[in-house]
């Protein structure tokens, strides 16, 4: 490649572990500002710290709701986000409720979504989890949610399935540029990242952030 896509700043660099410590949220923090990451992606219990340590640095903090399954009450899930953004998250990425999409409870969906970016007003990252889905409901999955007023749509949550191309393609084709695509799901290698770039992902998900930026040197 003459001319390599420079990752840094789509990388969100995550830790989505449940035994992570307090240390490991600062070295994640710490590498993410010394390698001019997007933002760091963690569980709600460490937004505080992750905020505290990312003061007045270039990272945002990125938290998940309803994760991984999206299986949670709508009134959960409002708390959840509610109480992360009083706690200084500045993103989120909330898993839709797949049971109700596939069940035809479109009305649901949409109403999570709609409540969860009203309340909070920062940007929300709609995770699809799109192995889980037909073309058809990924389809209408991605209408509903920007209808609802999503700023991002992501292909998965990283716990099930792997991304490809294909998936941020259709995606970008159905958004149109209205919205971000964040790619998430099994991103290991810059040769990865640089393809789901230029495929349309404006954000990758990823804790493998520091052996991509190894491997462009």
């Amino acid at each position: 490649m003459a001319n390599p896509i420079n990752p840094a700043s789509y990388i969100e660099h995550s830790l989505l572990d449940n035994t992570a410590t307090p240390a490991q949220i600062e070295k994640l923090c710490a590498e993410a500002d010394r390698l001019g990451f997007a933002a760091v992606c963690i569980y709600p219990d460490q937004v505080k710290r992750a905020v505290e340590y990312l003061y007045r640095k270039t990272p945002k903090v990125c938290t998940v709701i309803g994760f991984p399954t999206g299986a949670h009450a709508s009134s959960t899930k409002l708390y959840e986000a509610q109480l992360a953004v009083e706690q200084g998250a500045s993103e989120l990425d909330l898993v839709i409720s797949i049971g109700s999409l596939k069940a035809g409870d479109h009305n649901l969906v949409h109403r999570e979504v709609a409540e969860i970016c009203q309340a909070t007003a920062v940007p929300v990252k709609t995770i699809l989890e799109m192995g889980l889905l037909t073309q058809p409901e990924q389809e209408l999955a991605a209408e509903i949610c920007l209808d609802a007023g999503a700023s991002y749509l992501k292909t998965h949550t990283g716990w099930r399935g792997v991304v490809a191309i294909a998936d941020v393609e259709l995606l970008s084709a159905i958004a149109k540029g209205r919205v971000g695509i964040k790619a998430a799901g099994g991103i290991r290698t810059l040769a990865q990242a640089q393809d789901l770039i230029t495929g349309g992902a404006t954000r990758l998900g990823t804790s493998r952030g520091l052996e991509i930026m190894a491997e462009l040197g």
